[in-house]
């Protein structure tokens, strides 16, 4: 039986900052938006701030409720993948095939130098040793023969932990587990399994592969191989490179949104941050994908393949717009709204050209945003602006690209 470790840092983002400010250890920490601006959540919590019962993904206006000593630390992204780097490089030491998922966690193929149990156990002990002395955070690890139970176990005790699941005690670990924790079970899928009183991991196997198949189509099929441990797929090699998988930003605004010059607005506020932060990391996107929340809190994503990948502002504004037209008809003001590049390809890749458009006109395009990048990076942000954000300061005064988030790269989106 081959040995696959999952290592979650914990509470990775909170961590890394306590690194720096060693004088708030002992207080409830969360690192969030801008909560005056309306766009601040939780992306991660410390211990002190959990045992508040403070959440990941509520509002900071929320989680202020439950304690009002909270203190709210905006995201550092940058600082966050140089320990990530770092992370990785600990790995490395002992397998080259280490999958990312997320900054915070990745899959160890680790079966070329753990034949025993004893042997897998010893060897995450050490990485988590090694961790938490050379950088100063601790990781949770989960050992099992697949990709899915090792995620479950690393998930299963918290913090700096490790939990061996193997074929003598997964049915006793596993099967008692609550579906929702299964990888891919997302809010919509564990309550359709609710509703015909599937409510355990064990209550999925029970089921079996036909009736899961019957219930939620191929999904389910494939939820019930995950549930019962058959799950075949190996760990593939990605190295720091292969970290990110898509760059965007999102925001919900002071105010809401209710025409379609103000959705353009936005989407030129964030779209230029994640043009930037596109040509920054050498990256050009080949798809476009937006996500639109109304004031109701109801909400959806579009996506679309550009014609050719692009890290030009107006054209990622382009394709939005298209998305946006195409799929929302005013039902309600929009509260917030994002934009994502994603399939992602270096700068400079071989390409098609087209022989019915300006190339030099493209190409003054691509030097003027170069040049825009220079300006703001010596003078600030809101040096150079467009035209069309002198419109509405409520909306436009926004430097989104501090907002701006990279998203690594993940197994895939749950429903």
């Amino acid at each position: 039986m081959g040995w696959i470790a999952h290592s979650d840092a914990n509470a990775f983002y909170a961590s890394v900052e306590l690194l720096f400010r060693p004088m708030l250890r002992d207080k409830p920490i969360v690192v969030g938006g801008d909560e005056e601006a309306r766009h601040g959540i939780v992306l991660t919590k410390n211990q002190i701030a959990k045992k508040f019962g403070i959440k990941t993904g509520v509002a900071l206006v929320e989680a202020r409720r439950h304690c009002p000593d909270l203190v709210s630390l905006p995201p550092n992204y940058p600082l966050y993948l140089k320990y990530a780097k770092m992370i990785r490089e600990i790995y490395a030491d002992y397998t080259d095939k280490q999958e990312a998922f997320g900054l915070d966690e990745s899959w160890l193929d680790i079966s070329h130098i753990a034949k025993t149990s004893r042997d897998a156990t010893h060897i995450a002990d050490e990485i988590r040793a090694r961790i938490n002395k050379e950088l100063g955070i601790t990781v949770s690890i989960g050992l099992s023969w697949n990709k899915i139970y090792a995620k479950l176990g690393s998930d299963y005790k918290k913090p700096d932990a490790l939990t061996l699941i193997d074929k003598e005690n997964y049915k006793e670990i596993v099967y008692p587990l609550p579906a929702s924790d299964l990888l891919y079970v997302g809010p919509a899928t564990a309550e359709k399994l609710d509703r015909r009183y599937i409510k355990t991991i064990g209550d999925i196997v029970n089921a079996g592969q036909d009736s899961m198949k019957r219930m939620l189509g191929k999904v389910g099929e494939m939820i019930w191989v995950f549930a019962s441990g058959n799950d075949p797929t190996p760990v593939e090699n990605i190295g720091a490179e292969g970290m990110i998988k898509s760059i965007g930003n999102s925001s919900t605004f002071p105010r809401d949104l209710i025409d379609t010059d103000d959705v353009k607005m936005a989407f030129y506020v964030l779209s230029e941050s994640v043009a930037a932060r596109l040509r920054e990391n050498g990256f050009e996107a080949g798809t476009v994908q937006i996500s639109l929340r109304a004031n109701d809190l109801t909400s959806f994503e579009r996506q679309m393949k550009l014609r050719r990948p692009t890290f030009i502002t107006g054209e990622l504004v382009d394709a939005a717009m298209q998305l946006f037209g195409r799929n929302y008809y005013w039902q309600r003001p929009l509260r917030s709204i994002g934009i994502r590049g994603t399939s992602l390809r270096p700068i400079g890749s071989a390409e098609q050209l087209s022989l019915f458009e300006d190339e030099e006109k493209r190409d003054r395009q691509i030097r003027m945003e170069y040049a825009i990048d220079y300006i703001r990076a010596r003078y600030g942000y809101f040096s150079v602006q467009r035209g069309l954000m002198v419109g509405d300061k409520n909306l436009t005064s926004l430097d989104a690209k501090k907002d701006n988030v990279i998203h690594p790269i993940g197994y895939q989106f749950v429903s």
